[in-house]
């Protein structure tokens, strides 16, 4: 079952639950899907709804960090609730670790590298990496990881 299907058959139970959080959370990350669908000619894959997904929750946690500083818990915390019924659509993040030893592989394969090369080690690690490792984090660990060099 593709996360499209699974997602408009939980909206419908959502509904019929009048569970309203999750309706409206729902029907936002359908329609990101749908709107991304009509801006392309290619087909709409897992993987594409995945990417669309990930910069929903993206937009979460950016939003969720605005309203904690602006000291507005109750939007943040509405942010936060649909940050957590995205999550569900969205692989396992991988941990810290597993990202750690993944860069430490990356850098190994590409021979001599200085801190300079943050770019191509980047886009590398977020190539093998897309949708299961949150840049940001990616980013903090390749940037030690090329400081100790």
């Amino acid at each position: 079952m593709s996360i499209l299907t699974t997602i408009e058959s939980n909206l419908k139970d959502a509904m019929k639950s009048k569970n309203e959080l999750l309706s409206s959370t729902l029907r936002m990350m359908k329609s990101d899907i749908l709107y991304e669908k009509t801006k392309g000619t290619q087909e709409l894959t897992d993987e594409k709804i995945i990417e669309v997904l990930t910069r929903s929750a993206k937009r979460r946690k950016e939003a969720i960090a605005e309203y904690e500083k602006a000291g507005r818990d109750d939007l943040a915390r509405k942010e936060k609730q649909e940050l957590e019924i995205i999550m569900q659509y969205l692989p396992q993040q991988m941990s810290a670790d597993e990202i750690a030893s993944h860069v430490d592989a990356v850098i190994a394969s590409m021979g001599t590298i200085t801190n300079k090369d943050t770019g191509k080690v980047m886009g590398q690690v977020m190539k093998d990496l897309k949708g299961k490792a949150d840049g940001q984090v990616v980013k903090q660990i390749v940037t030690q990881k090329l400081e100790k060099l």
